[in-house]
C-alpha cells in the first residue's frame, strides 16, 4: 500500500504542484512539439525516484514516465473533439492512476485486485449512489406539480439545485454513519442562511414552500437511508 500511496503523491506533485498554468497552455498550443510537455514528464520520474529512494524501482518509474507521456499526448490531441473539456481532465486522471495501480501491485495484481473488491463495503456504496442521482430523480418526481405553479429563474446555474441536493444528502448520510446527528443540524442551518436572501427577495410564499418541502424531502431520504444502512 506504501509503494501505491508514494507514486500517488508524486503524480499529485508532478501533475497539480509544480505544473503552471503557463506550460498547461503553452502543451494545449503545441501539443508534441511543446518543451513543456517533456519537462513535465522528467518531472514526473524525478518526483517518482525521489519519493521512492530506491534504484532498483527505475522500471517502474520508467513506466510512469512514458505512459504519462503517452496518455498526456492524447489527451492533447483528443481534447478539442470534448465541448465539457472536464471529461478528458478526468478520464485522463483515471488512466494515470490506473497505471500507477498496475505498477505498485504488478506482482500480485489479479488477487489484488480481486481482494480490494471483496472488501468493499457494497451496501455503503449503495447507500451513497442512492442518495445521489436516483434521490434526485424521485424527488423530481414528487415535486413535479408543484414546481410547475413555480416561475423558473432563469439567473440561477442550470441544474444547480440538484447538485446542491445531491452534495447535503452525501453529508447527510455521512453525518449518520459517523454518528454525528448534530451536524446535520448545522448543515439545515446553513443552507437556510443562504436562501434567506432569495427567498426575501422573491417574496413567494410559494417558493417558500417549494423550498421547504423539497429540503425536508431531501434529508429526509438521506436520513432513512442512513439508518437502514446502519441497521444493515
Amino acid at each position: 500500500m506504501i509503494l501505491f500511496t508514494k507514486l500517488f503523491l508524486a503524480h499529485l506533485i508532478g501533475d497539480f504542484l509544480v505544473q503552471p498554468n503557463k506550460w498547461v497552455l503553452h502543451k494545449e498550443k503545441n501539443k508534441a512539439s511543446s518543451k513543456y510537455l517533456y519537462f513535465h514528464v522528467l518531472i514526473h520520474f524525478a518526483a517518482t525516484m525521489l519519493l521512492l529512494w530506491d534504484l532498483s524501482y527505475w522500471k517502474i518509474a520508467i513506466v510512469i514516465l512514458v505512459s504519462h507521456y503517452l496518455i498526456d499526448l492524447i489527451k492533447l490531441y483528443v481534447n478539442p473533439l470534448f465541448k465539457n473539456k472536464s471529461i478528458p481532465f478526468f478520464i485522463d486522471q483515471v488512466l494515470h492512476i490506473l497505471i500507477l495501480y498496475c505498477c505498485a501491485y504488478f506482482d500480485n495484481l489479479w488477487m489484488h485486485t480481486l481482494e480490494f473488491f471483496e472488501l468493499l463495503d457494497w451496501n455503503l456504496i449503495t447507500a451513497a449512489v442512492f442518495v445521489s442521482f436516483p434521490a434526485a430523480i424521485i424527488m423530481s418526481k414528487l415535486l413535479e406539480q408543484m414546481s410547475k405553479q413555480l416561475e423558473m429563474d432563469h439567473k440561477s446555474l442550470p441544474n444547480a439545485g440538484k447538485y446542491i441536493g445531491i452534495i447535503e444528502r452525501l453529508f447527510v448520510l455521512a453525518f449518520i454513519i459517523l454518528d454525528q446527528w448534530g451536524a446535520i443540524g448545522l448543515l439545515i442551518t446553513a443552507k437556510s442562511v443562504f436562501r434567506f436572501n432569495d427567498l426575501k427577495e422573491s417574496n413567494s410564499r410559494k417558493l417558500t414552500e417549494y423550498i421547504l418541502i423539497g429540503t425536508l424531502i431531501s434529508f429526509g431520504i438521506a436520513i432513512i437511508t442512513g439508518i437502514v444502512y446502519i441497521n444493515l
